[in-house]
């Protein structure tokens, strides 16, 4: 008997097994022994190869989160690099159309309109801060297109530009037939153009016998500025056969010491020459082209009083000054 099995040997002592029950005792045993360890053997494979599939599904996610990500930052390099050479195309782009010019109007309008495209698409493509691919995509195909038109404007001009050097061509000899008769005409013109000054000069009117003087509230002469109601204008518009007949308005600018206008309003202004100026005093008159004697008044009543010193009076008609003259207050 095998005294390795206690409970075997004790059964078998105390008789209440016989020994060849106590040898199947021990048989059953250690079948349920090597099974034991037959199971546990198997468990422990089990877990192994969990284990070894767990760590190869742990190193390939890892492998690819690596290469998204490094593929990740490729892509967002070249979208980068893409983005930079489109917006540097749009840049020259926008110079060249500065280069580009013709005397046609309406071309002038649209190529002006597609520049501004160019420039906003720029704008645009700059303020960009992650593009996408798909928004690369489309900014190129807008170059492609805006470059097209450029292309298509350039051509235009061009053409435009030949033809412009034909027709110079086709009449040169034309203009050169023009400049013969042209110097002919031009002396015709400055023959012309003196004997208009000289009738145009014959034609103006003049105000002779210039006089201005102080008048007090009696209607008398008065050279005390503080005693001087009104100024009174006196001349004579000469006798002119050749000047224009009819209602002429006269007009009076008179200038105090201090190089002050004296005026009624800002309203009262007349066309001298190519500008409009104001005048102190007007008068309208009928002129038949024979002396008219003329008197034009200052009322000063109302003004600021008068100061003493030299003051200066023109004259004028025709939109031209006929007389000058200069007289003192005290």
């Amino acid at each position: 008997m095998d005294s390795t099995n206690p409970i075997c040997a004790t059964l078998f002592i105390s008789k209440k097994i016989s020994l060849p029950l106590c040898g199947s005792i021990m048989r059953l045993e250690g079948i349920f022994v090597m099974e034991n360890q037959e199971m546990k053997s198997s468990k422990d494979k089990r877990n192994n190869l969990i284990v070894i599939i767990l760590s190869v599904v742990i190193v390939v996610l890892a492998s690819l989160f690596f290469w998204q990500r490094s593929s990740y930052q490729t892509d967002a390099a070249l979208i980068r690099a893409e983005k930079d050479s489109i917006a540097s195309e749009l840049s020259k782009m926008a110079k060249g159309y500065d280069a580009i010019h013709t005397e046609n109007d309406s071309l002038n309008k649209t190529i002006s309109f597609a520049q501004t495209k160019v420039k906003e698409l720029l704008s645009e493509v700059e303020q960009v801060k992650n593009a996408s691919y798909q928004q690369i995509t489309k900014y190129r195909q807008e170059v492609t297109t805006l470059r097209n038109i450029m292309r298509n404007y350039v051509i235009q001009i061009d053409s435009l530009n030949q033809k412009n050097q034909r027709l110079m061509d086709e009449n040169l000899n034309v203009k050169q037939q023009v400049t013969e008769v042209r110097s002919v005409n031009q002396q015709l013109s400055e023959d012309k153009k003196k004997l208009e000054q000289t009738v145009t000069l014959a034609a103006q009117l003049e105000a002779s016998d210039l006089r201005a003087t102080g008048i007090n509230l009696r209607g008398k002469e008065q050279a005390k500025a503080l005693r001087i109601e009104k100024i009174k204008i006196d001349f004579i518009l000469s006798k002119n056969l050749t000047a224009k007949r009819g209602a002429k308005n006269i007009y009076v600018r008179i200038q105090r010491p201090d190089q002050i206008l004296l005026m009624k309003s800002d309203k009262d202004i007349f066309k001298f020459e190519d500008m409009k100026i104001p005048f102190s005093a007007m008068r309208e008159v009928e002129y038949e082209g024979s002396d008219l004697p003329v008197s034009i008044y200052w009322d000063n009543a109302r003004e600021s009083p008068l100061i003493p010193g030299k003051y200066t009076v023109d004259v004028f008609a025709d939109g031209r000054n006929i007389g000058t003259t200069v007289f003192e207050m005290k």
